[in-house]
């Protein structure tokens, strides 16, 4: 009779042989290789799991990035001085694959017009520390866009073109920084330049420092380090020249710059989860992508966290749930990560309520985080339904429920822009400038939306009795020849001159710092360029509330309006050419109360832009001559807001954009002037 202790040993291998080989068998099939491979980080998680002991205790501060080597940087700048061209260098340096230049605006909007529009967030790694930067808009109308980020970071890189030195928008980013106690690093950016010499690049870093000193900077802020670059070309050097030497053609000093001198973010790994949600985007799959910075404790996936939000009774909890995914652009690619500690800079799924200054937190956790405080907005427009006779023909939501419900998952994602609801189905949009609010209409309409937008209107304050109105700083480059124009121009919207003198570096060319009414702004960056024959640049940003500086003067024509109902003819429009510029073509359709055009007189005409040609049975030499009219002047949609009065509006359709009296009848017309004379 056989050992029992011996067969069951035998029976022991035989079963463990047999699992091993299934095992190999199954690791090793070509398939479910490729499909395995596909599962993020799996290798290390089935290592991890299979080391793992049943009584081991798992390590909260697992996979996640000591915060001594964590750097947040936000690239803050005037506009078109470089940020984005700076970011893209970077990246390249760092490893990541850069699919084209200005690779991190991926708004078509972005692209076709060659500006930032909204703040982002990638990660690069350089020599063992997490380097976490922010691209922020330089334009002055997205200015909210760069105040809610810079809660998120330790430091900055200021971005100055060492051609212009510091302009409107630069004051007013640096201030921001300055404000929550970022220490910035000064990067002189466009040496490569001719006119750019080292002694210019002292003269800016001097009108830097003393744009430092009059912000209320700290000793510490004051000592910033300089840094020279070419960010066109790739390469950043601690000291000024034209052309660094072959080993030095690369981003690395700036990079080394920003470890030094950049404060690790003081975090504590210990204590209860919180985050504060600076960004929100969302997914049709994964729902809402909340992204913000850990401001303490670790976070992994499957962890129950609740919303918070503060409100005049107390803090308020709004919604409980589990972290389904967590994610990091790394590069231009967002990955997935196991965990998040405090001071790094993460994007969540797993919640539906919380949105841009909430708070997400561990449950036991009761204590919301302090949110970031905005500029108020300085102009409003009315959104309403297309109600025009040409309505429904290009779009497909139509309806003033849509056109709400549209505007108000803007305001979510969009701190500067708040939505109220007006009379009827339309809704007053308050925002920073008419820039932001186009950019709003265009992807609106891009979408499919017909709508009906009302000029822009300026907020005013009340304080003491006293009618305080929106000032803005001007500053203006252009040819000596375009000066007394300018001048001539902007006297008439209350403009005042603070200083005036030549570009360095630029013969014949002429600089002005203004401060001018926001309501005097609008609409007058297209006169600009058609005064200066497009050599000129303006740029303008936010400066205070100050006394009402009283009307403005004539600063446009009256126009041309249809009253007839049909096609557009040449016939008509050929007599019409006399009394001024006209705004359609022929086969173009028109309505009752429709603009044609600009008259050439101060008061609007009443014209018939539809009129055919009369047919007889006499025949004529002459009579079927080829019409030769000029080419209209057909408005984009920026042109289109600066340029409606008071008493009109704006049709904007997926096809068309439209300009129209508010009162369509001609008598309708006649009767409201009137009562507006009376009062």
């Amino acid at each position: 009779m056989a050992n029992p202790w011996l067969l069951r040993s035998l029976y022991s291998t035989t079963k463990r042989s047999i699992y091993s080989s299934s095992t190999s068998r199954l690791f090793q099939h070509p398939l479910k290789t490729s499909l395995l491979q596909r599962i993020p980080n799996y290798s290390r998680q089935f290592s991890a799991s299979a080391a793992a002991s049943p009584a081991s205790t798992v390590d909260a501060h697992i996979n996640v990035i000591n915060p001594n080597n964590i750097r947040n940087v936000a690239v803050i700048a005037h506009v078109d001085h470089g940020k984005t061209t700076l970011m893209d260098r970077l990246l390249r340096q760092c490893g990541a694959d850069i699919p084209h230049e200005r690779a991190l605006d991926n708004i078509s909007l972005e692209r076709e017009r060659g500006i930032t529009i909204s703040s982002k967030v990638t990660s690069i790694s350089w020599k063992g520390n997490e380097l976490n930067m922010v691209d922020t808009p330089g334009h002055a109308d997205f200015g909210g866009e760069v105040e809610r980020v810079v809660g998120m970071v330790e430091g900055a890189i200021l971005v100055v073109d060492a051609g212009e030195g510091p302009l409107a928008q630069t004051k007013f980013v640096l201030a921001k920084a300055l404000k929550y106690g970022l220490r910035p690093l000064l990067l002189l950016n466009k040496v490569d330049r001719p006119s750019v010499t080292e002694e210019r690049c002292d003269e800016v870093e001097s009108l830097v420092f003393d744009l430092f000193a009059n912000l209320g900077a700290t000793d510490e802020q004051l000592d910033f380090p300089v840094l020279y670059a070419s960010a066109k070309h790739g390469w950043a050097s601690s000291t000024f020249t034209k052309e660094p030497a072959a080993d030095s053609k690369n981003m690395s000093q700036l990079l080394d710059a920003v470890v030094k001198h950049v404060l690790a973010p003081k975090a504590n790994l210990d204590t209860p989860f919180q985050m504060l949600v600076s960004m929100m985007e969302k997914d049709d799959y994964l729902g809402r992508i909340l992204t913000g910075r850990v401001t303490s404790g670790v976070l992994h996936v499957g962890d129950r966290v609740h919303g918070l939000r503060t409100t005049d009774s107390g803090v308020e909890k709004f919604e409980e749930g589990k972290v389904t995914k967590l994610m990091k652009k790394k590069g231009t690619a967002m990955v997935l990560v196991d965990g998040a500690g405090a001071g790094d800079i993460v994007s969540m799924t797993g919640l539906a309520t919380p949105s841009i200054g909430h708070t997400v937190a561990n449950v036991e956790v009761m204590t919301a985080l302090p949110t970031v405080e905005l500029d108020p907005p300085t102009i409003s427009m009315t959104f309403g339904v297309n109600d025009s006779p040409l309505a429904g023909r290009d779009g497909t939501h139509l309806t003033g429920g849509k056109i709400g419900d549209r505007l108000m998952a803007e305001a979510e994602t969009n701190l500067a822009i708040n939505v109220l609801p007006a009379l009827g189905e339309s809704y007053e949009v308050q925002g920073r400038g008419e820039l932001q609010l186009g950019i709003l209409i265009e992807n609106m309409r891009r979408e499919g939306f017909e709508l009906s937008v009302s000029p822009p209107k300026v907020m005013y304050k009340t304080e003491n009795g006293q009618r305080l109105e929106p000032l803005e700083e001007v500053t203006i480059e252009i040819n000596e020849e375009h000066v007394g124009l300018v001048m001539e121009a902007l006297s008439h919207r209350r403009a005042e001159v603070l200083d005036m003198g030549p570009v360095p570096g630029h013969v014949g060319r002429t600089r002005m710092s203004l401060t001018c009414p926001s309501r005097g702004l609008v609409g007058y960056r297209s006169v600009f360029s058609s005064d200066t024959r497009g050599t000129g640049f303006m740029h303008r940003a936010f400066l205070a509330y100050e006394k009402y500086r009283g009307a403005l003067g004539n600063v446009r024509k009256g126009v041309l309006v249809s009253m007839g109902y049909g096609p557009v003819t040449a016939h008509a429009l050929m007599s019409l050419e006399a009394r001024g510029t006209l705004f359609v073509n022929p086969g173009m359709d028109a309505y009752d109360g429709m603009i044609v055009g600009e008259h050439s007189r101060d008061t609007d005409l009443d014209v018939n832009p539809v009129r055919a040609k009369e047919l007889n049975n006499i025949r004529s030499a002459g009579k079927d001559e080829n019409v030769k009219l000029s080419p209209p002047r057909l408005m984009t949609l920026e042109e289109a807001i600066g340029y409606v009065a008071a008493d009109e509006l704006i049709e904007v359709t997926p096809k068309a954009i439209r300009l129209r009296k508010r009162y369509l009848d001609v008598n309708k017309r006649k009767i409201m002037r009137n009562r507006t004379k009376e009062f």
